[in-house]
């Protein structure tokens, strides 16, 4: 049996930037409860009054504050090493037989030289290469016959060292990126291991989301 308690979470669970202003208590309960009757009355097939959902909205909000904050702050907080790297392309290519020996070859390329960034990560039919833009002509080169899918000049990428605790805890990652999208930071790439992520973005908003990160280790 639906209630206005179960109602107003699954109201507010399907929009997650509402759901992260409301843990936070930055936004006017009774201005939102408003906002929400009509849709909430229709679900319920009947009216209900304005009160009822702001204490629901009001109890809903303390166990978010609980469930978010207490847990996802903690990890923050144990953000370590946060490393910037600039001047990259992204090249995304199609799957093949041979993609990966091309690979080899590249990688046999970079080790002569320990100052080149790169990483790879491969899907179910893409394969995406991200290296310093020194190597975009061997890559070039070394994957001329294969698919290419697309490609991103002129990026910068920022490694986040999580604590252990982060693989435990649901929503770090959504908490981050959802930080980085109020600040309207368009992420290119993500590419994350058990303990760290990387994600790539234009070179001119490389700042701004080094700032946006480094500020949840602090402001929390």
């Amino acid at each position: 049996m639906k209630t206005i308690s179960s109602v107003v979470e699954h109201y507010i669970k399907t929009k997650p930037f509402l759901l992260s202003a409301l843990s936070q208590g930055i936004i006017n309960l009774t201005s939102l409860a408003r906002t929400m009757m009509p849709e909430l009355e229709q679900e319920l097939g009947k009216d209900i009054k304005q009160g009822a959902v702001v204490m629901s909205l009001k109890r809903l909000s303390e166990d978010l504050d609980f469930r978010v904050n207490h847990k996802i702050v903690k990890v923050l907080k144990g953000i370590g090493e946060i490393t910037v790297r600039s001047s990259l392309t992204d090249f995304t290519y199609a799957v093949s037989d041979t993609i990966l020996s091309r690979q080899a070859e590249l990688i046999n390329s970079i080790n002569t030289n320990p100052d080149v960034f790169y990483t790879s990560s491969r899907g179910v039919n893409e394969t995406n290469i991200v290296v310093s833009a020194s190597m975009n002509n061997v890559v070039d080169r070394l994957f001329s016959d294969e698919k290419k899918i697309e490609r991103n000049d002129n990026l910068a990428s920022i490694t986040v060292k999580l604590p252990k605790d982060n693989i435990n805890t649901p929503g770090i990652y959504y908490y981050i990126f959802q930080r980085l999208a109020w600040e309207g930071i368009t992420i290119i790439e993500v590419i994350s291991t058990s303990y760290e992520f990387t994600i790539l973005v234009q070179e001119d908003e490389v700042d701004l989301a080094f700032k946006v990160i480094k500020d949840l280790k602090t402001s929390n």
